[in-house]
């Protein structure tokens, strides 16, 4: 079996990964948020504040932002192929799940507001795209509060800021009040744990199509890596001209072109709307309550390692992963990428991970069945093995072991 420690070969951030003004690892950002206050519940996935808006000691305040990243551009491109601007209606799902699938892993079920921000190059983003934009929040929103999802719009902004942006940014801030005894706290992830992985690609009971499963992280190096330089030709804006041109869409492929191995063309896997674990989440807590969740963890920025930030002393052991996806196959071949590398940037095939006892395994995967979400336990969780206990990764798949410490 070979053998791929992470630290035996450069980091992601050392070679097209940051000559694309690109971070995997967010070393930097870490460094300076770790020094910060961590709120009520430093070890949980979120940050958690006292409630200063009722002033109810009972409860406490989660506010989470993020969005849809560069993943606005590949919409750009395909309406600017096609004149099809209802592909921004995808993009208006990466950036509200990009939040509220990260409230959900501390519980987060209810009392959500989401406010929207747009800030575009009013030259290149006419009006036409920002009302499939602001339809299409409003249709996810009314499809989780359908599933049971408690969530409304705070409104939000539109800024015409063509000196920042050729194009478009689409962002979101998403906003709840919880009880504090229903806080899901991932220190309580240790040792002795099943990892329940859920799959981030096909289709499931609440979706209208097949998701390839690349959600909203590793876009900017996707995008590069499969894309051919016809779109660095013919749409200069949509990249950083100071980024080094040999890295520039230099991929083999046109978003028309069919996927290898999937019945998506290359454009309909880059745009696969962000798969929501909403319906999951309630369901779950529902049928095992919120003490036998150990932990549910949002496989986003980081991959496959993001879970080595949480728990204490604990050694996360993967050996059963899901086959890649066929979006991560292509990536991997046409850029070269290693698999070390490619389970830090990328999902690789399950988004979220439940941590339970293993007594409680068969109920959630009842729940997952329920909503035809394919579900599987990828691993578990044993003693840190490091000399000083930090947390550490193993994925053992395809014969390679791959550390990550």
């Amino acid at each position: 079996m070979k053998d791929m420690a992470n630290d035996s070969k450069p980091s992601p951030d050392s070679g097209r990964y940051a000559a694309r003004g690109v971070s995997a690892s967010k070393n930097e950002v870490h460094a300076a948020v770790d020094k910060l206050d961590r709120g009520l519940f430093p070890g949980a996935f979120c940050k958690i504040t006292e409630d200063h808006l009722t002033g109810d000691a009972q409860r406490c305040v989660v506010t989470h932002s993020d969005g849809s990243g560069t993943k606005a551009l590949l919409a750009y491109l395909w309406w600017k192929e096609t004149g099809d601007a209802t592909v921004f209606r995808g993009i208006a799902q990466d950036s509200i799940v990009m939040n509220i699938d990260d409230l959900l892993c501390v519980g987060v079920t209810e009392g959500v507001i989401l406010s929207s921000t747009i800030n575009r190059n009013a030259k290149a983003i006419p009006g036409a795209i920002l009302a499939q934009l602001i339809e299409g929040t409003e249709d996810v929103l009314a499809m989780l509060r359908a599933q049971g999802f408690g969530i409304r719009s705070g409104g939000g902004e539109t800024a015409d800021v063509g000196d920042l942006t050729p194009t478009l940014t689409v962002d979101s801030t998403a906003t709840a009040i919880l009880r504090r005894g229903d806080v899901i706290d991932a220190s309580r992830i240790t040792p002795g744990l099943a990892i329940v992985g859920l799959a981030s690609g096909g289709r499931c009971a609440y979706e209208a199509g097949e998701n390839s499963g690349i959600g909203s992280n590793g876009l900017t190096s996707a995008r590069h890596e499969l894309l051919a330089n016809h779109y660095a030709q013919k749409y200069p804006e949509t990249y950083d001209r100071a980024m080094p041109a040999d890295l520039a869409y230099c991929g083999p492929y046109r978003l028309s072109d069919p996927l290898p191995g999937s019945t998506l063309t290359v454009g309909q896997a880059l745009l696969s709307p962000t798969r929501t674990y909403a319906p999951f989440a309630l369901r779950l807590l529902q049928a095992l309550g919120r003490d036998r969740v150990r932990g549910l963890i949002h496989c986003s920025g980081g991959g496959q390692t993001k879970c080595k930030r949480f728990g204490t002393r604990v050694h996360f052991i993967k050996d059963n992963l899901f086959p890649a996806p066929p979006i991560f196959a292509a990536i991997a071949r046409a850029s070269g990428t290693e698999p070390e590398e490619m389970h830090k940037v990328y999902n690789m095939g399950h988004r979220l991970e439940v941590y339970v006892d293993p007594a409680d395994v068969p109920a959630v995967l009842a729940v997952a069945t329920g909503l035809q979400l394919e579900a599987r336990v990828i691993g578990r969780t044993e003693a840190s093995t490091q000399p000083d206990g930090a947390n550490h990764v193993t994925i053992l798949k395809d014969g390679a072991t791959l550390r990550y410490s």
